[in-house]
């Protein structure tokens, strides 16, 4: 269960129409064309809807998916994991823990040291660079 709870409208008013697609049902930015895909700078990537810490830009790498990929999240207790059957796919949904926002999915194809790829949408993230 998510620590913050609000209702569809409350989340409505908060994010824009394509935050709330992606973020709050499950939708998916179309690869190549999220503002994060591309992104060189440090820092921290946040939930954009509740703040959370969730990933270190060090763990971010190109992996030619279209999606910014990162091998590891900031901590375990940041996200949630689910099995996700949907688009006739197995695949495994990453969300915030703190809210349940959709994030992405997880794959086991990613480099070491963890081997993992987690694919996440930009639109569920906010960079928070170092020195800003």
């Amino acid at each position: 269960m998510a620590e913050i709870e609000k209702t569809e409208q409350e989340w409505r008013e908060l994010l824009t129409e394509e935050e709330f697609y992606i973020c709050r049902q499950k939708g998916t930015e179309r690869a190549f064309t999220g503002k994060y895909n591309d992104e060189k700078a440090t820092g921290q990537f946040n939930c954009t809807c509740c703040g959370e810490p969730l990933f270190d830009s060090a763990t971010k790498y190109d992996s030619g998916s279209g999606w910014p990929s990162f091998y590891q999240p900031l901590s375990e207790q940041a996200i949630l994991e689910d099995r996700d059957v949907s688009h006739g796919m197995v695949r495994v949904e990453v969300m915030c823990k703190r809210c349940g926002s959709h994030l992405g999915h997880v794959f086991n194809d990613g480099p070491q040291p963890t081997g993992m790829r987690y694919c996440i949408n930009s639109a569920s993230l906010r960079l928070n660079k170092t020195g800003e």
